[in-house]
C-alpha cells in the first residue's frame, strides 16, 4: 500500500516537473509568436534549471502533493495559485539578484497563468475522467428525482448523488426565480418551487429532495408541503451545520417527517440561566415515564443537576426510561421511584429523603375521551386531589419552586379532563403565596397537543395507516395546536426559570392546524393516497371541542421577554371557603352519577361547560 503511494507521488511530482519546464518554453513560443530567436531560446534554456529548483520545493511546501487527484476541489486549485504565484515572486528576486539573462516581461506573465492553467487542468480532467469512469453509467439507471433548492447546500447535494448508482437528479427547482435557467453542476433549474407537480409529471419523477437547511422553517415548511401535495415521496438533507461541514452524503439523506411539515422555528434558551439554576440541584419530576415527562428529564440531565428524581406511577414506563437513561446519561445521578402522587404518605417520605428544591409536576390523565366517562372520578382525583397532595408535600419541605404542566384544554373547558386540569391551576392558585423568608413558588405552564406524545393523535393515524385505514378524524373543521415534545419540555424549562410565582404561562403554538390536513400529510408521507387510505368522519367525541383556546374569560394576556413566552394575569386566588369546600368534596366517595359529578367540577370552575347525560 505505502509502495503504490509513493509511486503515484512520484507521478504527481514528475507531471508538475515537466510541466513547469514545458510552459516555461511554451511562454517564450508564444511571446516570439510560435518562433523562438536563437539567442533567446538558449537563454530559456540556460535558466531552466534554476526555474525547477525554485518551483518543486515551493510545489512541496504547500502540499500539492498530498491531495488526491481524484478528489481534486477548489482547495487544492488555490494551493496551486498561491504555489506558483510564490515561485514566481521567488524567481524574479533570484534572476534580479544574480544578474542572469535578460527575460521578457511577457514570459512573466505567462509562465505562471499557463503553469495554473496546466496544473489544474490536468488535476480536474482526471478527476472528470473518474467520476464519468465510475459513475455515469449507473447515473443514467438511477431514480430520477427533482432537487428544491439552488443554494450551497443543493451544489453539496449534487456533488454527492453524482457519486450515488440509485440516483439521477432530472432538474433543480428554485425560490430564487432569477436563477431560472441556469445550472448548477450541470443540472439545470428548470423553474419555480410551484411547479413541482408539473415538473414531476413531464419528467416521471416521484420522488423529490428538500435541500433548503439554510431557509428559514416556513420556507422549508412550504417547499415540503409542495412536494407531500404533489404525491411525490419527500426526502430532506440533514442539518445546516452538517451541511456547511461537508458532512452531506447520500446516507444522510432523510424521509421527511411530520416534524417537518411542522416548521417550527427552534427555542432559545437561557442557557446560562438554566445551568445556574438547576446545576447542583435535586429535581423532582413526575410523570417521568410519559412523553412529556420523560423529555423534560433528558433535558434536565443536560443541566447537571446534583439528583434527577423519576417518578411515575408505570413500572414499565420507568422501567423503559431506566435503561435508556443508562445507555444515553450514564453519569447523571439518578432515583427511579414508582410511586402515585395520590399517596401522600409516600410523597412525604420521597421529599423528606431527596428533599427536591425544584419540582416538574407531569403526571396527569389526559386522555379526553376515557376521562369523561366512568374514569371521570379518577381524573378529578389525580388531576385534581394528586396536584394538591404533591403542592403541600413541596411546600412543607421547602421546596423552591413547583411547575405544573397544564393545557389549552383547561381554557373555558367541556371536558372532564380539561375542567380538571383547570381545577388543578386554582388550587395552586390557593397556595399560599411566598413570602420574606422564602417559601414555594408556584408556576403553571400552559401548551397544546405536542407530536408523538402518548395521547396525541399521531400514534393512532400511523397505527390506522399501518392497517390499511381507513384514518378516522371526528370533524372536517376541527383544528389543533401542535408543537414538538423537545421544543415543550425545553419552554417549560426556560417558564420554569422565568417564573416568581403565581403565574400562569402560555407557550407560543404558532399557527392552528386542521385534523384532516394533519391526516392527509401523513397519508401521503406514508407513500399512499387518498384512494389508498381513506379518511371516514366520526363526529366529536364527548367533551371534544372544535378548536382549543389559551386564554380563560377572564384572563389577558401580556408578552414577557421570551418570544415564545407569554403570561396570563389570572383571576384573584379563590377564597378560604372555596378551598375548604374543594378540599372536602375531594375527600367524599365517588358521585352517584356522572352527571353529578360535572355539576359539583362546574361548582368550582366555572368556566366549565359540561355536557351532562
Amino acid at each position: 500500500m505505502m509502495t503504490r503511494l509513493l509511486v503515484k507521488r512520484a507521478l504527481v511530482l514528475a507531471h508538475d516537473f515537466v510541466a513547469v519546464a514545458l510552459c516555461w518554453l511554451l511562454a517564450y513560443w508564444l511571446r516570439f509568436n510560435l518562433l523562438i530567436p536563437a539567442g533567446y531560446l538558449e537563454s530559456a534554456l540556460r535558466t531552466l534549471p534554476l526555474i525547477l529548483a525554485i518551483h518543486m520545493p515551493v510545489f512541496w511546501f504547500f502540499g500539492l502533493y498530498r491531495g488526491i487527484w481524484r478528489y481534486a476541489s477548489v482547495m487544492d486549485m488555490r494551493r496551486i495559485i498561491m504555489a506558483v504565484a510564490i515561485s514566481a515572486l521567488i524567481m524574479t528576486a533570484a534572476i534580479y539578484i544574480l544578474r542572469l539573462d535578460y527575460i521578457p516581461r511577457t514570459v512573466w506573465i505567462l509562465h505562471p497563468a499557463l503553469l495554473i492553467l496546466v496544473m489544474g487542468g490536468s488535476r480536474f480532467t482526471y478527476r472528470a475522467w473518474r467520476d464519468r469512469t465510475l459513475y455515469g453509467r449507473v447515473m443514467l439507471s438511477g431514480e430520477p428525482v427533482l432537487v428544491l433548492g439552488s443554494d450551497d447546500a443543493a451544489a453539496r447535494l449534487l456533488r454527492d448523488l453524482a457519486r450515488s448508482p440509485d440516483w439521477c437528479v432530472v432538474g433543480l427547482l428554485s425560490a430564487d426565480t432569477r436563477r431560472i435557467g441556469q445550472e448548477l453542476h450541470g443540472v439545470k433549474i428548470l423553474g419555480p418551487q410551484e411547479d413541482l407537480a408539473a415538473w414531476a409529471a413531464k419528467l416521471s419523477v416521484k420522488r423529490a429532495i428538500v435541500a433548503m437547511p439554510e431557509a428559514s422553517p416556513r420556507r422549508r415548511r412550504h417547499a415540503m408541503a409542495l412536494a407531500v401535495q404533489a404525491g411525490l415521496s419527500v426526502m430532506t438533507v440533514p442539518s445546516l451545520a452538517d451541511m456547511l461541514a461537508g458532512k452531506v452524503a447520500v446516507s444522510n439523506v432523510r424521509q421527511v417527517q411530520l416534524e417537518d411539515l411542522l416548521g417550527r422555528e427552534p427555542v432559545q434558551l437561557d442557557t446560562a440561566g438554566l445551568r445556574a439554576w438547576i446545576d447542583g440541584q435535586t429535581v423532582l419530576v413526575t410523570g417521568a415515564g410519559g412523553s412529556i415527562g420523560s423529555e423534560l428529564a433528558r433535558q434536565l440531565a443536560g443541566f447537571k443537576p446534583r439528583l434527577l428524581i423519576l417518578l411515575d406511577v408505570s413500572e414499565y414506563a420507568l422501567y423503559q426510561v431506566e435503561q435508556e437513561f443508562q445507555r444515553a446519561y450514564p453519569r447523571a445521578a439518578c432515583a427511579f421511584i414508582v410511586g402515585d402522587v395520590k399517596d401522600a404518605a409516600w410523597l412525604d417520605w420521597i421529599f423528606s429523603r431527596h428533599r427536591p428544591s425544584v419540582v416538574f409536576h407531569a403526571a396527569a390523565y389526559k386522555h379526553v375521551p376515557l376521562m369523561e366517562g366512568e374514569n371521570a372520578w379518577q381524573a378529578v382525583q389525580n388531576n385534581v386531589a394528586g396536584t394538591k397532595r404533591l403542592a403541600e408535600a413541596a411546600r412543607h419541605h421547602g421546596t423552591g419552586k413547583f411547575v405544573l404542566i397544564s393545557t389549552d384544554k383547561a381554557v373555558n373547558p367541556t371536558s372532564v379532563m380539561g375542567a380538571t386540569k383547570r381545577l388543578a391551576e386554582r388550587v395552586l392558585a390557593a397556595m399560599p403565596r411566598p413570602g420574606e423568608n422564602g417559601g414555594t413558588r408556584f408556576i403553571t405552564v400552559r401548551f397544546g397537543n405536542v407530536l408523538g406524545s402518548n395521547g396525541s393523535v399521531i400514534p393512532t393515524f400511523h397505527e390506522q395507516i399501518a392497517r390499511g385505514g381507513p384514518v378516522t378524524v371526528t370533524h372536517p373543521e376541527i383544528i389543533r395546536y401542535f408543537m414538538l415534545i423537545s421544543e415543550a419540555a425545553q419552554l417549560v424549562l426556560q417558564a420554569g426559570l422565568m417564573g416568581q410565582g403565581g403565574e400562569i404561562f402560555a407557550l407560543e403554538m404558532g399557527e392552528p392546524v386542521r385534523i384532516v390536513d394533519l391526516a392527509r400529510d401523513m397519508i401521503r408521507l406514508s407513500g399512499f393516497t387518498e384512494e389508498d387510505i381513506q379518511i371516514k368522519f366520526t363526529g366529536l367525541r364527548p367533551g371534544e371541542k372544535l378548536y382549543e383556546e389559551l386564554l380563560t374569560h377572564s384572563e389577558r394576556m401580556l408578552p414577557t421577554p421570551h418570544p415564545k413566552l407569554r403570561v396570563a394575569l389570572a383571576e384573584e386566588a379563590p377564597d378560604a371557603e372555596w378551598q375548604r369546600e374543594c378540599e372536602s368534596w375531594m375527600q367524599e366517595p365517588a358521585p352517584d352519577t356522572n352527571s353529578h359529578l360535572k355539576l359539583r367540577l362546574r361548582r368550582f370552575v366555572p368556566e366549565y361547560s359540561p355536557q351532562l347525560d
